[in-house]
């Protein structure tokens, strides 16, 4: 009852109450008082959710402190060195090469960025299972690249902790845990059960709990030492595990616990019984007998396999046979850490349960307990993975903790002698793949004997068994853990049974009649599964198989292979042919067999005979890779094809690039073995049977075959050929060096294209295993690379596409190194070999060696290892001779069939053979024994030899109605007519002997005779009748065959001469100087054609044979005589004069397309090329100015030419659109800083949009609306822009074509509802049409002409013309566009731009907007221009301008607004009247705005759009001249407020003295003199408090700086009119050097200065001309100023100290390094909804961090980012997305990937930040992003827009 009283006082004094009484040694009544009080508090009947249990637990453990305290103190005794920071899934983590000892090491960021890792190969990732920092433990890595926190050894230093800190932790935490691990027995259900099962709910009310327990271990070394201790002690289990023995609950529970881990054994007791009950010994960790019996009862679902008993059959045996029957046992726990990891795998690996678990790591006595837990439930883990529904959250689970376990090398090492990890992994695996076997199909259907693994199965389609297999793979890293599984026989023997499993899966049957109707996409599946379960163990296992030591390894692994294929064999019953049509890719256990000979040989110096089996096992061996081979030629021959695309996707996943060195590399190199270990004849005549060519290969001209359609036996033949060029030429495992295959490697994908750094890394097969020699991004990779390519910067094309930094093969690869059989064997689409052949073909034009089409370069080969000249063999028999000869014949007869490349690769082989010679025939000329056997063709097996062995008849097989087939007895089928007597004569009289002379040549019966020696060889008592079925009813249907002789009378010798004549076309006789070339150009003659390879090959010959020497000379000589006229041979004819057809259209296309492409790209320089000043414009705007003529338009619709007409207007294409690049700007020239600290920050008050926007506010508080907003101009955010491409079209042909686009909907990104279309001409994006104005040529004279009328008489005429009432247009065609036009121009931007009046909707908001739209297009095309207009001459912008257009549009509609005159400012400007103002404030209205406050420019652009049209330049020029004594009096203005008292004192005095001068009113000083006078009456304008004028003034002033800031003021008035005449008049705008800018524009504005003395400098008041008598009118402007009562001097000094002078505008300036902006982002919390944003992106115009899709920020519909860039771009949005380093562009309702500016070092984009290395801005890229930006070029130069539905 004590504790009842305890619960209700206050916890904290409770608590530091039992600390004391703890401390007191005294009878343990502290102890039970404790006890007594944790009964109450953790009683496991109250609800898990409930919090007091845990309050009262912080608590207690602070003992009277409170928590945080008690935690920084427990912190502060912290001795562990590790890091141990464990994360989750996406986590931004860091992997470094150069200091892993372990490929899995990983690193958190704040360890990372510690630690000195620069010049290492490192990259970041984002975790995709979760992991740990490996910092300070050097089992992983090499200590060097440890932080500083975790280099010092931390734990040395640390004091040791006082006993009682942790007292009461040690007391309540053993509660604590039973209290968690009560709730997991009782929240637990079986999933048979039926019962609803909420496991989440369960774990959601125990989150807290859990979450505390993650607490303690983040409190250090000291706190993870008392929890290892809890643990892991057996004692506190037995006593707290059962629960008190009162408590019926903790009963309940504790018999839930007991029942769940009987039911936890993977294989249940009967099986077990079956086995052999005596075997049933229980292992070290298994169940009391008593428990053993009870686990009867739970016989899984899985095992019940009705249907598939093979699997069950073969379980059963599989129990019996494992060494160590515990593995496969119930289980049985011992402490609380064996629990809690059973309730986590049953729980399905909560996140929470996982981090705590792994966060104890650190602690080494925790570590060690629970791997070995880990290991004890591995079975039971995989078995939960298996029943799983959630198998992918729950492998990566499994896999975060055990790749933190297994990468340990002494860890691994300790479990695999203690536990037994190899062994229950390999069973484990071998249990998980029963589990789906079907029977094997492969060879005999109904006999098989050979189960596969069923590839449609979720285990493997979902790759469920990838965290074992990955546990594996990490455990045979390690040396110590390969070499105890490659010393245990009876593991190896289990392993080979696995991999079994998979040998023949996947089979493919071909279709013969009808497609398949479901393709079946498991070959995906059967492909991962042999890389992963099978290939990666095999190439862990090889890399410890490298030194002579470890030859007994090998000689093992390859003695199980043998007998394993031996059974295979026989379960499939296999005999000696393969089964047709039948294709399977998967030979787990050839490719084994292959890998381990080929390390013997390479590294072990192992003789390779002593591995090899009998002959007839090696020709078993040979059928299923050689199928394979040939296969793969039927499915590019289209044999395949009904069944389906899948075939070519496996035959394409078969030699890409992450499959080829574990599938088809060992293939080859297995039949290189046995091909260099068998017959040469045998083999050669299996290749042609396989690949169906066997009937092909006579020397009729007809023959049947009846296995192949007519179309494929061409490319069947080339392929055969091509495969036995392969297989005599590759080295890849023959004798090759290991950076002699990188190189070939590299040089053979460099050749196919030109390549990124990634990619390449991507497409050369590593060696799997990370710890082999060659990592990717190793020295010998970056060395190799850059012996054999060189480095092409990015680049950019002029439409803007980007390139990326990219390796292309130096000169001298390709003269010396390239290799198409390499690229033939590396291509996995056919138009690569094309690719690489055409780009071969372009560099010999360019360097002048060969400018035809050329034939594939011959290469000279590594020499080959001594183990395997047997291979030589092959090029040197009988049989490949016979067949060269025959197909040289058939092509010189141009028989069907034959192709370019079958010459090609015969030519190859023969070169191979002459460059291969045996070495017996080096000198050996005439061989002395001819053998007299009747069936052989050639005496002997030397190639040089048979190359000039004559054959004279030959006896064929061909149909009857075959044109050899003559009708008169003899058959001479001589062509040479006088020869022909001789030739029956000599036939009659021999007849019995050239029929016994006369070759017959069969390849089957040879293979068979061959096949047959063996086997009787072999096994006497063998069947002496082996016959394959398959070949029996093969030749059924063909129509009788007749035997022929036929007359050939040729060697090979004879036959490549008459080729040579064939190809070199022009007769050019072979001559015999050829032979006799120097060496120096043999090197000539590697490139070039057929020709080139012929007389390479005779030369060769002729060097290496004076017998074949003898024979070239004695035919050339024969041939030297004429040769007869062509008509002889009309097939000769027809081919050649095919060739020549064939090379001349090739040559007209070529011409043609070249043609086409430079027109292309002129057409795209005129058009597209925003930037480039030259180039003519389709219709130059220049044209309008022509003067006395009507302008005429092409419609680029209809093609017709005309003016425009006010029926039939014509208008220019024109994108509108909204734009806030102006309102952008600052004073400052420097781009401001993207903020990558929090003590950063962007200030964006001091915009042009914001400083203006401040500035009519202040106007409307104190000046009248309507004048407010003449005051002043708009748009500089969300201004419209509009710009043209420059090409004109009817409206009516317009608006039929938006009919036609709205029918068919093709355009991407664009909607034509909103009115969008392309230029018909060129494409270019645009949005509305510009009505162009009838052109009024006549008028122009008059318009133009200089006037010499006064000032004062143009002033006059200006007021009359303004007073002249705007004549009402007259309804047309032309009105009605222009209004819809002006409709348009106020749908581009949003009502917030438009709206700045107090009564929204007036006619003066209207007026306002609309001459602002001009104001920010002549702005606009200032900054276009560079800001200035030094430059001069009509720019790229003004090429396309349509101002000119768009003035007289806003004419027409501002003239329905009049100004009344009352208000009219040119009277203020041009007369002196002073009642005026005083009327004004009497009525009660708020006052005008002061001349001294508009702005000028405004002014200038609404006389002249409300003046009537066409306006004459001479009264353009006098309101120019008006207002700039204006603008003049504002910049003297802003200079008195600007001055110091003083300064103005002086400066007012020494003015005075100047007003009596006859050109006062042209003299500064005495201006200003007049203003500072002025301003200072009434109230004063000049600040009373001097510290805010100090502010205003910096400086002293003299006289240059005081013009040069008048000049500054003036300048951006004086170019903005001059643009403005330009655009009116058609004005050049004259160049000039900077500093002359103010004088020159001044005269181009028709202003004449008041010369003093030519030498004298210009002053901008000598361009001052006075309507009225100055001093007067700047009285009256400041009177204006000083007579306002409600206006603080420090408002009035804001108004009239305005800078008219704004820099470019400017995106941010990006940080060098990523990383940067990386760091600071990603984690960063989004202002507005506080959250870390899954996609943070960056707008780079204004520095705001918003969420990217994030619906936190949702408003109406639109996400943050497409509000932003209506906030900050009306509607343009440039945004940097953090995760991915692109950026996108958002225009309105599209959006684009523009692509990156941030490029690794290698010039490579890393979009998604995939491969995580480091990125450098690219200043080019990032310009190149600015200028479009400014230039509002996104639409045009970005194809690929899409629709963002607001959801950015």
């Amino acid at each position: 009852m004590m504790a009842a009283s305890l619960l209700r006082r206050d916890k904290k004094a409770t608590a530091a109450q039992l600390k004391a009484d703890l401390n007191r040694i005294d009878d343990g009544s502290g102890a039970r008082l404790l006890q007594d009080l944790l009964d109450c508090v953790l009683n496991p009947e109250m609800q898990a959710g409930d919090t007091e249990a845990l309050e009262w637990c912080k608590c207690l453990l602070a003992g009277g402190d409170a928590f945080d305290e008690f935690c920084k103190t427990v912190r502060s005794y912290d001795n562990a060195t590790l890091c141990g920071l464990v994360w989750t899934a996406n986590f931004v983590a860091y992997r470094c090469r150069t200091c892993g000892i372990s490929p899995c090491m990983s690193l958190c960021a704040e360890c990372f960025n510690n630690g000195d890792h620069t010049g290492h190969d490192f990259n970041m990732f984002r975790s995709q299972a979760g992991g740990a920092c490996d910092c300070g433990d050097s089992n992983v890595m090499r200590e060097s690249g440890f932080c500083r926190r975790h280099r010092s050894k931390t734990g040395e230093n640390v004091p040791s902790i006082p006993r009682d800190l942790l007292l009461m932790s040690e007391m309540v935490l053993p509660r604590f845990i039973i209290h968690i691990v009560q709730h997991l027995r009782d929240g637990y259900t079986e999933p048979e059960t039926g019962a609803e099962r909420d496991l989440q709910k369960v774990l959601q009310q125990l989150d807290p709990h859990i979450s505390f327990l993650e607490e303690l271990t983040k409190m250090g070394g000291a706190m993870r030492t008392v929890l290892t201790k809890i643990l892991t002690n057996q004692q506190t289990f037995k006593d707290l595990s059962m629960g008190q023995e009162d408590n019926v609950y903790a009963k309940k529970n504790y018999d839930k616990y007991l029942a769940a881990l009987k039911s936890s054994g993977l294989v249940s007791a009967e099986e077990k019984a079956g086995a052999g009950g005596a075997d049933a010994v229980l292992g070290a960790h298994s169940l009391p007998g008593a428990a053993a019996e009870a686990s009867a009862g739970s016989v899984k679902e899985e095992d019940q396999d009705g249907g598939q008993n093979v699997g069950q059959r073969k379980r059963v045996k599989l129990s019996s046979s494992t060494k160590d029957k515990s593995i496969m046992d119930a289980l049985k726990h011992k402490c609380f850490l064996e629990e809690l990891l059973f309730w986590t795998i049953k729980y399905e690996f909560p996140q929470k349960m996982v981090t705590f678990l792994l966060n104890m790591l650190p602690d080494q006595d925790y570590k060690i307990a629970f791997t070995k837990t880990f290991v004890q439930h591995y079975a039971f883990i995989m078995e939960t993975l298996m029943r799983s529904h959630e198998s992918d959250t729950m492998s990566n689970r499994i896999v975060h903790i055990s790749v933190q376990l297994f990468s340990n090398e002494e860890l691994a090492r300790h479990m695999t002698e203690e536990c037994q990890l190899l062994d229950i992994m390999v069973t484990v695996l071998h249990y998980m793949m029963e589990s789906c076997l079907i029977k094997c199909e492969l060879q005999d259907e109904e006999n098989s004997r050979h189960v596969v693994v069923n590839c449609g199965e979720p285990l493997l389609k979902n790759n469920t068994y990838w965290p074992l297999v990955s546990d594996f793979i990490n455990i045979l890293s390690h040396q110590s853990v390969a070499k105890r599984f490659l010393e245990d026989h009876s593991l190896l023997i289990l392993w080979m049974s696995f991999v079994s499993f998979f040998q023949g899966m996947n089979l493919n049957k071909r279709e013969l009649n009808e497609h398949v109707e479901f393709e079946s996409q498991t070959y995906y599946a059967a492909f991962a599964a042999e890389l992963e379960a099978c290939a990666q163990p095999m190439w862990g296992l090889l890399t410890h198989c490298k030194v002579k030591e470890t030859q007994e390894y090998t000689k093992t692994v390859v003695r199980y292979c043998l007998e394993t294929l031996q059974m295979w064999f026989d379960a499939i019953g296999f005999v000696d042919e393969p089964a047709p049509n039948q294709l399977t890719f998967h030979l787990p256990l050839h490719r084994y067999y292959a890998m381990f000979l080929s390390k013997a040989v390479k590294c072990q110096g192992i003789d390779l005979d002593s591995l090899l089996p009998d002959q007839e096992m090696l020709m078993k061996i040979m059928v299923h890779p050689l199928q394979i081979q040939a296969s793969l030629s039927e499915i590019h021959s289209n044999m395949w094809v009904r069944n389906g695309l899948q075939i070519k996707g496996q035959a394409m996943t078969y030699v890409q690039s992450h499959f080829c060195n574990s599938m088809i590399d060992p293939d080859i190199f297995l039949l290189q073995v046995c091909a260099s270990r068998l017959d040469p004849d045998y083999f050669i005549s299996c290749v042609f049977e396989r690949f169906k060519v066997v009937d092909l290969l006579t020397m009729a001209s007809q023959h049947q075959n009846a296995v192949l359609e007519p179309e494929q036996e061409r490319p069947m033949l080339e392929g055969a050929l091509t495969f036995l060029v392969l297989l005599t030429s590759l080295r890849i495992h023959l004798g090759m060096a290991d950076d002699e295959i990188l190189r070939a490697e590299m040089v053979s994908q460099l050749c196919m294209n030109d390549r990124t750094h990634s990619s390449l890394l991507d497409l050369i097969p590593e060696n799997p295993n990370p710890k082999s020699g060659i990592i990717p991004g190793s020295c010998s990779f970056e060395a190799m690379l850059s012996a054999v390519a060189d480095f092409k910067a990015p680049v950019f094309e002029p439409g803007g596409s980007m390139q990326q930094g990219m390796y292309t093969p130096k000169a001298e690869v390709w003269e010396k190194e390239f290799d198409p059989i390499m690229v033939v064997l590396r291509t996995v689409y056919r138009r690569d070999v094309q690719s690489a052949m055409d780009r071969y073909a372009a560099f010999l034009k360019q360097t002048g060696m060969h400018s035809g089409n050329p034939w594939p370069p011959y290469k000279e080969r590594t020499p080959l290892h001594p183990c395997y000249r047997g291979l030589v063999k092959l090029l040197h028999c009988k049989t490949l001779h016979i067949v060269m000869f025959t197909l040289l014949y058939k092509i010189s007869m141009d028989h069907s069939n034959m192709s370019e490349h079958v010459l090609c690769m015969v030519l190859y082989l023969i070169e191979l053979g002459l460059d291969n010679l045996v070495q017996e025939d080096r000198e050996d000329e005439e061989p002395s024994i001819e053998e007299h056997c009747h069936d052989s063709w050639f005496p002997g097996t030397s190639l040089l030899s048979n190359l000039h062995h004559v054959i004279n008849f030959v006896r064929v097989r061909v149909p009857e109605n075959a044109p050899e087939v003559k009708k008169e007895p003899p058959a001479s089928t001589s062509s040479e007519p006088a020869a022909a007597g001789q030739t029956s004569r000599r036939l009659t009289g021999n007849w019995r002997e050239n029929l016994r002379e006369a070759q017959v040549f069969s390849l089957v019966a040879e293979r068979r005779r061959k096949f047959q020696e063996i086997i009787n060889r072999s096994s006497r008592e063998a069947d002496q009748a082996v016959r394959p079925k398959a070949s029996s009813g093969r030749w059924a249907p063909t129509p009788p065959l007749v035997t022929e002789i036929l007359e050939v009378r040729e060697s090979m010798l004879s036959l490549l001469l008459k080729l040579h004549r064939k190809l070199s076309a022009l007769q050019d006789p072979f001559s015999p100087e050829r032979l006799d070339e120097p060496p120096a150009s043999a090197a000539r003659r590697t490139h070039g054609d057929g020709v080139t390879a012929i007389e390479r090959i005779l030369a060769k010959a002729a060097a290496h044979s004076r017998h074949s020497r003898r024979s070239i000379l004695d035919l050339c000589a024969r041939n030297a005589p004429p040769v007869p006229p062509r008509k002889h041979s009309p097939s000769d004819k027809k081919t050649m004069d095919k060739e020549e057809r064939r090379q001349k259209a090739r040559e007209r296309q070529q011409k043609l397309l070249a043609e086409f492409a430079s027109r292309q790209k002129s057409f795209m320089e005129t058009a597209m090329d925003v930037e480039s000043p030259d180039g003519d414009m389709a219709m130059d705007l220049d044209a309008l100015e022509q003067p006395e003529t009507e302008v005429l338009y092409d419609c680029v619709i209809c093609g017709q030419s005309g003016p425009s007409t006010e029926e039939r207007p014509t208008g220019l294409v024109v994108l509108l659109q909204a734009t806030s690049v102006l309102g952008h700007r600052c004073r400052s020239t420097e781009p401001k800083k993207l903020p990558t600290s929090d003590e950063e920050h962007i200030y964006p008050a001091d915009t042009c949009g914001a400083i203006h926007d401040v500035r009519l506010t202040l106007l409307q508080r104190f000046f009248k609306d309507s004048s407010c907003l003449q005051s002043v101009s708009i748009g500089w955010d969300g201004g419209v822009y509009v710009q043209t491409c420059g090409h004109t079209l009817h409206i009516d042909c317009h608006k039929s074509y938006m009919e036609s686009l709205r029918n068919d909907q093709v355009l991407q990104g664009s909607s034509v509802e909103k009115g969008e279309f392309t230029c018909p001409l060129c494409r270019q994006f645009a949005n509305s049409v510009l009505p162009c104005q009838p052109g009024r040529a006549p008028e122009r004279g008059v318009w133009h002409g200089h006037t010499n009328k006064g000032l004062t008489v143009l002033v006059k005429e200006v007021e009359e013309l303004q007073d002249q009432l705007g004549a009402f247009p007259t309804e047309s065609n032309l009105t009605k566009e222009m209004e819809s036009v002006i409709k348009d121009i106020k749908n581009t931007t949003q009502k917030k731009y438009m709206d700045y009046g107090k009564t929204p909707g007036s006619p003066d908001n209207d007026f306002l907007f609309m001459y602002s739209v001009a104001r920010t297009n002549l702005e606009l095309e200032l900054v276009h221009r560079g800001g200035d207009l030094c430059c001069g001459g009509a720019s790229a912008a003004a090429k396309r301008s349509c101002l000119n257009q768009l003035f007289h549009v806003l004419a027409m509609h501002m003239r329905l607004y009049s100004i009344d005159s009352a208000y009219n400012p040119w009277t203020r400007l041009t007369q002196i009247s002073c009642s005026r103002h005083a009327d004004s404030t009497c009525n009660g209205g708020s006052p005008e705005v002061p001349m001294l406050f508009r702005d000028v420019p405004s002014l200038l652009i609404i006389f002249v759009l409300t003046m009537p049209q066409p306006l004459r330049k001479e009264h353009f020029t006098c309101v120019v001249k008006v207002l700039y004594t204006l603008q003049f009096t504002q910049a003297l203005a802003a200079l008195c407020v600007r001055l110091g008292p003083d300064e103005r004192q002086a400066w007012s005095t020494s003015g005075a003295l100047k007003k009596s001068l006859s050109n006062a009113d042209r003299c500064w000083e005495a201006l200003l003199s007049h203003a500072i006078n002025e301003l200072s009456k009434g109230r004063s304008v000049y600040a009373a408090d001097a510290d805010h004028m100090s502010m205003l003034s910096s400086s002293v002033w003299s006289p240059q700086s005081i013009e040069y800031s008048l000049q500054q003021f003036c300048l951006p008035f004086l170019r903005l009119s001059c643009l403005l005449q330009h655009h009116l008049y058609g004005d050049n705008l004259p160049g000039c050097p900077k500093e002359d800018e103010f004088s020159v524009l001044a005269s181009c504005l028709g202003f004449s200065p008041l010369a003093l003395s030519p030498s004298s400098p210009l002053y901008s008041a000598s361009f001052l001309e006075w309507p009225v008598c100055a001093f007067d009118l700047m009285s009256m402007w400041c009177a204006e100023v000083t007579g306002l009562a409600e206006m603080q001097a420090d408002d009035s000094q804001t108004l009239l100290v305005q800078d008219p002078q704004w820099a470019a505008p400017h995106l941010l300036q990006l940080p060098e390094n990523y990383n940067t902006i990386f760091q600071y982002y990603h984690r960063k919390a989004c202002s507005y909804c506080k959250k870390v944003p899954k996609d943070p992106a960056l707008c780079l115009v204004c520095g705001t961090f918003v969420c990217l899709k994030g619906m936190c920020c949702k408003q109406q519909s639109f996400c943050e980012c497409v509000l932003h860039s209506q906030a900050c771009g009306a509607a343009t949005g440039i945004f940097l997305l953090i995760n991915a380093s692109v950026i996108i562009i958002i225009r309105g309702h599209r959006f684009c990937l523009w692509g990156s500016v941030y490029l690794d070092a290698h010039g490579e984009e890393d979009r998604d930040l995939r491969r995580g290395k480091p990125l450098f801005l690219c200043e080019e890229r990032y310009r190149v992003l600015g200028q479009q930006w400014v230039s509002h070029t996104f639409d045009h130069i970005n194809k690929r827009w899409g629709p963002h539905y607001n959801g950015l």
